[in-house]
């Protein structure tokens, strides 16, 4: 009987039996054994008519629905025969609750069955859709179980089996739709689960609110379920099910990328509308659902990074085998190719034997079985015969067709075949697709070149020969020139050569080397033989030439060795030369980057199999970019020059100086037998840079920082390059000028400030500051005459970060110049802001910024302020800067310009934190400055101690002598207050009056004061 006959009796029958199920509700024990059984039958007679590959799994399945139909027939003899009132719980469970390990146990048998390769991903998704629907079930099956009054812990137990069992079956399912091919018998299977499925969550309701009974709605479902399943089985499609298959990692698609979010958020929604409700009665199981799908994304994640760097190693492999495939000669050399690849795509350790067929791939039996041009899976035993013998030790091959599209023969070129286990080949089908494509392809490209070569003339060999820019040599005996191409004359020297020993023409260093070679190719013992020569020309002059030795004496159109001889000499030159400048600083003439690292490695290298010591120095000019900026990069080139030379002067010679890019130069010291060896020559490299350099009459300072990194704290040359970079961070960081020596107690301290200034520089980028304002009051009514802007760093890890733990991390980097623009920028706009508010309250108002000797010499800094005093719309009045003492140390014109200008601008200065540096009075009487701010340090504790307050007030009357005005800051106290206004001084800020605060309370807090006044 044909399978379309026996699944339409099938369908009739089990048809016919549903009708009188519903109908006839007295014959229902009967009609529901012969539905079950009808079930179990089809299972077995489909697997016996379909001859599945793997069998187990369908046998599995056909003792769960005996066992299914055993729990209904037990129920229905309880419940009719024995006219028991819905026992429970009874044998009818014990055998129901049986099922699902035998259910799920054939699903996942199916699932596994003939597949190759593991899709992690998909059971993860199926595990999160699982988990979402079983949150569900938990809240209105499981749940209510667990709170009904009145049940015994039997009767509880069972009643939360039933959803349990559900939930397993459900993820059985869905791992079966995620591995399976799409097929019919797919498709009914996934129908009866879902009966099942809906029939025992309708049952589990129907029990809850005590409607339960025989014959109703909820039968139809178990019904389907057998149903379906038996004409799964009965299907021939179901073979399809245990046939070797690839599962790839799943891409997720719109659809279920839906499905996965739907099931995500089925929690946190459950737990909103509970909360809306009032009541959140399924806290806990809904915070551990939400952990268990938070590990499920960590691996899923886990999973893509992985799939990531195996796709990275493979792609590696294929490139390196197409550059090799596209210099193979041969079909000998491309097989060799193909296999070295294989090699490197196959995991480690795996076991497999690859073959690249070449022979009969464009008969008409081959060219059929490959009419797909994709890699596939396929047994072992599928193969012809005598591939087959080759691989019996092995049950599945990928077999991969090299095949051209607009191959101008047509057919195939050949195929490729690897043997491994399944798993392991799931995994690289893609790759070798690509790698039998560039097979093909240098397939192709060998046929026709020899197509070509084939085609050529002797006619068209005589055109080449005579146009030749090559010299071509024909030799008889003895080495004697029968023939000599034109070109010969030209690049050789000599009119005619005809009769002339070649050896006597090649030079005496190279004399020997030739006449083997040709010895070798007139013998037999080598072929066609290359080598370079040096040629004496007729002048005397030396050309260097690549040769080519063939032995064509059996050609009888030549009839010689042939020799042909290219002039090579401005191309070994040019290669020389790019040799060197691809290896050396085009600027200085020391090694580079590459070359020093290459240096380093052997050195440490050396050091480690000798019991010596290298060391590295990484040297770093200290202000190289003020000169730069200032006198231009010519002067900066001829500065670095220099430093070069010094450098080179004071190395040993076997030592390695390099210029690594920019200021940063290295030197490499070998074969050192102690550390002190090392230190002396950071010495050294001190000593010679601390003299300024004359650059065009003009003393520039070539001073610089020096980190020591010495072989016997590293691993490994990389470890040295670190170590040396952290000692120079280090060097830097403590004041310059010096040298320091990587210790392993300084490791953690460094990396912290790496970590603080990458954190820095990225906070720069995004921004992440904001700025608290602290008033300047009057210390006689308390009224606020301006504001200080105070930065502080918002990072997301650190919090609110306060500028003493950055600000000197900003100045070493120079990030306190872009950081320095923002604050003063941000403070006008935010006064700008205050006075459109209010402007009767800030009318008067200033706000006070501080400003870096850093940022203060910055090329521009002038039309910054004019700049962001225009972009707030603020008069420059408004606007007073704070400097430190040390920018006016240093006799420097363009600050004091500078500052002229800004004077003139209307802007006014202040120095601030007065009297904790050199605090000279002279600057003071010259410097163009408005106000000099006491620090805090003069004002604690100055009503206890009277020699403070003398000096505090020597400070006021001096400033006022000069015309000064004087702010305290740091005033905490009030009779820290009244002495100061005792004094003479009229301006302070403090704690006492007010704190830092953020923009929004600076307002609230100034203007009533203000206004007060």
């Amino acid at each position: 009987m044909s399978t379309r006959k026996l699944l339409a009796l099938y369908w009739a029958w089990l048809a016919a039996l549903a009708a009188t199920f519903f109908l006839r509700p007295q014959w229902h024990l009967g009609v529901w054994v012969a539905i079950g059984l009808t079930s179990v039958a089809a299972v077995l007679l489909g697997i016996r008519r379909n001859r599945p590959g793997a069998r187990a799994p369908w046998f599995v399945l056909a003792a769960a629905l005996f066992v299914f139909t055993a729990g209904d027939t037990s129920y229905n003899v309880l419940t009719t025969v024995l006219e028991q009132e819905n026992p429970f719980p009874s044998v009818a469970d014990a055998l129901y609750l049986g099922m699902v390990p035998l259910l799920t146990g054939g699903l996942i048998g199916l699932a596994r069955s003939g597949v190759a390769g593991r899709d992690r991903a998909s059971l993860l998704d199926a595990l999160t859709v699982t988990l979402g629907l079983g949150l569900l079930s938990w809240i209105f099956l499981i749940q209510p179980y667990v709170q009904t009054p009145g049940l015994t812990v039997p009767e509880r137990l069972v009643s939360i089996a039933y959803p349990l069992g559900d939930i397993l079956i459900l993820l059985t399912v869905i791992r079966l739709l995620a591995t399976a091919r799409a097929s019919t018998s797919v498709a009914l299977l996934t129908l009866g689960a879902a009966g099942l499925l809906v029939a025992d969550v309708a049952y589990g309701l129907s029990q809850l609110a005590g409607t339960w009974e025989v014959g109703g709605a909820v039968d139809a479902g178990w019904i389907l379920f057998y149903a379906a399943w038996g004409a799964a089985a009965l299907h021939p499609s179901m073979l399809r099910l245990t046939q070797p298959r690839v599962v790839r990692q799943s891409e997720i698609g719109p659809r279920r990328l839906a499905l996965l979010a739907t099931a995500s958020m089925m929690a946190p929604g459950v737990l909103f509308v509970q909360a809306l409700s009032g009541t959140v009665r399924d806290g806990v199981m809904i915070s551990v659902l939400s952990a268990v799908l938070f590990g499920l994304v960590l691996s899923r994640l886990a999973g893509v990074a992985t799939t990531h760097r195996q796709a990275v190693v493979r792609e590696r492999a294929v490139r390196e085998a197409g550059a090799t495939l596209v210099s193979a000669a041969d079909a000998d050399q491309v097989r060799a190719a193909v296999l070295a690849a294989l090699e490197q795509l196959m995991p480690a350790g795996t076991g497999h034997l690859a073959i690249l067929d070449l022979d009969g791939a464009g008969a008409p039996e081959a060219a059929g079985r490959h009419a797909r041009l994709a890699a596939q899976i396929v047994p072992v035993d599928d193969l012809p015969a005598p591939l087959a013998a080759r691989l019996a030790d092995f049950t599945a091959v990928l077999r991969c067709p090299l095949a051209l599209a607009n191959r101008p023969g047509g057919g195939l070129v050949g195929e490729l075949l690897v043997a491994a286990p399944a798993r392991a080949l799931a995994a690289l089908d893609r790759s070798v697709e690509v790698l039998a494509a560039q097979a093909a392809l240098a397939l192709e490209r060998i046929s026709l070149s020899a197509e070509v070569n084939r085609r050529i003339s002797e006619e068209y060999f005589r055109t080449l020969v005579h146009n030749s820019t090559d010299v071509i040599l024909i030799l008889g005996d003895g080495a004697r020139v029968r023939y000599a191409s034109p070109s010969a004359a030209r690049v050789l020297g000599h009119q005619t050569l005809t009769g002339a020993d070649l050896l006597s023409l090649v030079d005496p260093e190279d004399r020997g080397r030739a006449g083997f070679m040709l010895d070798g190719v007139t013998d037999g013992e080598l072929g066609t033989e290359y080598a370079d020569w040096t040629i004496v020309r007729a002048d005397g002059g030396r050309v260097e030439v690549e040769v080519s030795c063939r032995d064509l004496r059996a050609d009888p159109s030549v009839g010689g060795l042939v020799v042909t001889l290219r002039d090579v000499t401005e191309r070994r030159r040019l290669e020389s030369e790019l040799s060197h400048r691809a290896l050396h600083d085009s600027l200085t003439g020391l090694a580079n980057r590459v070359l020093f690292h290459d240096r380093t490695h052997r050195a440490v290298q050396r050091a480690q199999r000798n019991g010596t010591l290298a060391g590295v120095l990484f040297i770093d000019l200290d202000d190289f970019k003020v000169i730069n900026d200032s006198l231009g990069h010519e002067r900066g080139d001829e500065l670095l020059v220099a430093v070069g030379q010094r450098l080179s002067e004071v190395l040993r010679q076997h030592d390695t100086a390099a210029r690594l890019g920019g200021d940063e130069f290295a030197i490499l010291v070998e074969d050192a037998t102690h550390p002190a060896d090392i230190e002396q020559v950071a010495e050294r490299v001190l000593a010679s840079l601390a003299e300024p350099v004359d650059v065009r009459g003009e003393m520039l300072s070539s001073q610089a920082s020096v980190g020591v990194g010495i072989s016997a704290d590293a691993r490994d040359a990389a470890d040295l390059l670190r170590q040396a970079d952290l000692a120079l961070y280090l060097a830097k960081s403590e004041g310059k000028q010096q040298w320091r020596r990587y210790e392993t107690t300084l490791h953690t301290a460094l990396l912290k400030r790496l970590e603080l200034r990458a954190a820095l520089e990225q906070a720069v980028a995004d921004e992440a500051f904001v700025l608290h304002f602290q008033p300047i009051v009057d210390l006689a009514t308390g009224a606020g005459l301006g504001v200080e802007a105070l930065v502080r760093w918002n990072d997301p890890q650190r919090g609110m970060v306060p500028p003493n733990d950055f600000i000197s991390t900003a100045e070493d980097t120079g990030l306190i110049v872009p950081i320095g623009a923002w604050v003063l920028r941000t403070a006008l706009e935010t006064l700008a802001g205050w006075t459109r508010d209010a402007p009767q309250a800030w009318a008067e108002q200033y706000v006070s910024v501080n400003v870096s000797a850093r940022q203060f010499r910055t090329p521009g800094f002038v039309e910054q302020v004019r700049d962001a005093l225009a972009d707030a719309g603020l008069p420059a009045r408004c606007l007073l800067l704070e400097i430190t003492e040390s920018l006016l140390l240093r006799d420097d014109d363009q600050v004091w310009n500078d500052l002229a200008t800004l004077r003139a601008l209307g802007v006014r200065i202040a120095i601030d934190d007065f009297g904790t540096g050199y605090s000279s009075l002279s600057y003071l009487r010259q410097a163009p400055i408005d106000i000099v701010k006491i620090d805090r340090s003069f004002i604690n504790g100055m009503e206890a101690s009277p020699q403070q307050a003398a000096l505090v007030d020597g400070i006021v009357r001096l400033a006022h002598t000069l015309g000064l005005e004087v702010v305290a800051e740091g005033i905490e106290q009030e009779a820290a207050r009244d002495a100061l206004l005792a004094m003479g001084c009229r301006l302070g800020q403090g704690f006492l009056f007010a704190r830092p605060m953020p923009a929004a309370d600076a307002a609230r807090w100034v203007a009533p004061r203000q206004v007060a006044a």
